[in-house]
């Protein structure tokens, strides 16, 4: 069993060109209200908007094909797949390519983001065989990982340097008595990478237990994109400035310093009565109720050929947030679409997103 490091493999930036994106439909009533309708509209938008720059390909349930074949334009290419939810990002492939252009990927084990202990569902069983299925489908070398990493709590620059936080990667109810030194192995064998950038905590709230890109990301090698917060009543205030004091005190595997952009993190929105009373209340499911604070971010966007596909809510700070991409992004089409639905379900538009790069 060779890594994929030993094999000449490495994982790109988000911002490489991509042979296309995949997603997964949701329908689980217990996370996605009013059977996952709403939902349903909101993936579809994202698919259609990508669809323009890039191959959409949408996973979707027997039960849920002709529905969501309906729903989706004729570019986005629908296949049959049992899966437990719709996140994309976390239990579908990283994608990776040697030096001759061949494709490759690393299938994480998966764990509904925590066990038996704190995992948001239970089973999870078809969500952890996504991986070696979209692999398998592109004919791409499989490698399976040792340790339990999803795409949504790892960004690289595509030179070498892996963004991360200790609250996801050091959890015990992911990867008990794992050491830091052993997860930075990992994450270099798989990813092909050189140097780790630890940040601490992630966005309060967040229901994966922290992932990094919903706190930060590459917008190119060099420049990380941070969630800011400037009310120190707000429990992100700490966790953004503890971030930027890492970054300023890190550099990248290029020897960089790191330089930090911020765009603010969205006004805080909670689930609704009404949004909560369209749930459906299960044993191992979700179990939402009205009041608890969603976990909204604008660095949980997707990174297209030619576009940012980028969420909306319908807030005073989707302004400053566009023009903070437009900055970033001056070559590509800035996209924001409303996400409010994806959000209520745990996560935004680059958790149910996984980019293919072009072989």
């Amino acid at each position: 069993m060779s890594t994929p490091r030993e094999q000449g493999f490495a994982m790109p930036a988000e911002w490489a060109p991509h042979a296309g994106c995949w997603m997964i439909w949701p329908e689980r009533a217990d996370n996605w209200r009013l059977g996952a309708k709403p939902a349903q509209a909101a993936f579809s938008a994202v698919a259609t908007a990508i669809a323009r720059f890039e191959p959409v390909t949408m996973l979707v349930s027997a039960a849920q094909y002709a529905q969501a074949r309906a729903m989706l334009p004729g570019a986005v290419r629908v296949v049959e797949m049992s899966t437990n939810d719709a996140w994309a990002r976390d239990v579908g492939a990283s994608f990776l390519l040697d030096a001759s252009g061949a494709l490759g990927g690393v299938d994480w084990p998966f764990n509904a983001w925590g066990g038996l202990s704190n995992g948001l569902y239970f089973p999870w069983d078809k969500d952890d065989q996504v991986a070696a299925k979209m692999l398998e489908m592109e004919r791409a070398r499989r490698f399976r990982a040792p340790r339990i990493i999803e795409g949504g709590a790892i960004h690289v620059d595509g030179e070498g340097t892996v963004l991360v936080t200790e609250a996801c990667l050091l959890a015990p109810d992911r990867n008990m008595d794992a050491t830091r030194q052993e997860m930075e192995r990992v994450l270099k064998d798989h990813l092909g990478a050189s140097h780790v950038v630890w940040l601490g905590s992630g966005v309060p709230f967040d229901e994966t237990g922290g992932h990094i890109d919903n706190l930060a990301c590459f917008a190119r090698p060099g420049v990380v994109l941070l969630s800011w917060c400037d009310d120190p009543a707000d429990p992100h205030y700490a966790v953004s400035r503890d971030a930027q004091a890492r970054l300023l005190g890190a550099m990248d595997a290029r020897g960089r310093s790191l330089t930090i952009e911020h765009i603010p993190m969205p006004t805080p929105m909670f689930i609704t009565a009404e949004e909560a009373a369209g749930i459906d209340q299960v044993e191992n499911g979700m179990n939402r109720v009205a009041g608890e604070r969603l976990a909204a971010s604008y660095v949980n966007f997707y990174i297209a050929n030619g576009a940012i596909i980028a969420p909306c809510f319908g807030v005073p700070t989707d302004a400053p947030a566009r023009a903070v991409l437009e900055k970033l992004f001056p070559q590509r089409e800035v996209v924001m679409l409303p996400a409010r639905e994806i959000l209520l379900g745990g996560g935004n538009i680059h958790c149910i997103t996984q980019q293919q790069p072009k072989a």
